[in-house]
């Protein structure tokens, strides 16, 4: 049995971190990025001789080429490409500079572009692949000061419906997951008085785990998923049901 191979972006924390160690356990090769020099070496501890990791700081196209030509040389193949890594810098529209807009696009949606035309290749080759975005409720129903964070999440909706339809009939499948308010760093960010409004806005009245995300992951990598493509997930204590 050939050894399957995942590529994690932004696998250093919080949700991509709970995907490394979903996938650890069964003993896949795991690629994980990140652009932090602490967190890869962490990565690489936890990985040991189950994978490695390899620095990436997708805000940079120069930093995106380096990476995929090492991956290109390395790795005959990826199986699994999970687009998770992803960042958000609020503010309101009128406060929100050139700069600024283009980070979050270039990090949240360019990309996932950049990486998946050139691992979608090999795929092709294999007529097998699994390609899972991670989106945000936050590009379905919007939020005040999120302009930019909103736009690049919503992009990957079209674009995971589109790239699942070219490459459906190859045996590979495109979705996406969109979580809703996940205990991670981006929560931690807020003060106690906005956690308290985002609880009001939640059904279920508590925050999501990365587990919830990772368990999602794990079965739309597996071939009990393979009648399932061009979706979006949503997992959200009940937000958000489009």
């Amino acid at each position: 049995m050939k050894k399957i191979h995942v590529l994690i972006t932004g696998a250093g924390s919080g949700i991509g971190k709970s995907i490394l160690k979903k996938f650890l356990k069964k003993k896949y090769y795991i690629i994980g990025t990140s652009k932090n020099p602490s967190k890869i070496k962490k990565i690489k501890n936890l990985l040991k001789k189950n994978g490695t990791s390899i620095f990436l700081n997708v805000n940079k196209i120069n930093s995106i080429n380096l990476f995929l030509t090492k991956i290109q040389k390395k790795f005959k193949k990826i199986d699994i490409l999970i687009n998770n890594i992803g960042t958000s810098s609020d503010n309101l529209i009128t406060n929100i500079s050139k700069k600024n807009w283009n980070k979050i696009i270039n990090i949240n949606l360019n990309s996932v572009f950049y990486i998946s035309r050139k691992i979608i290749k090999n795929m092709i080759k294999n007529r097998y692949g699994r390609i899972i975005n991670i989106g945000s409720v936050s590009g379905h129903i919007g939020n005040a000061g999120q302009t930019n964070y909103s736009a690049s999440k919503s992009a990957l909706i079209g674009f995971t419906k589109s790239l699942s339809l070219e490459v459906a009939r190859i045996g590979i499948t495109v979705n996406l997951i969109s979580p809703g308010f996940i205990q991670t760093k981006m929560l931690k960010k807020l003060t106690s008085s906005q956690l308290n409004k985002c609880l009001k806005k939640i059904p279920m009245k508590k925050f999501g785990k990365p587990k919830d995300i990772s368990n999602m992951v794990k079965f739309l990598s597996s071939k009990k998923s393979s009648y399932i493509t061009g979706q979006t997930f949503h997992i959200n204590g009940g937000i958000c049901f489009l």
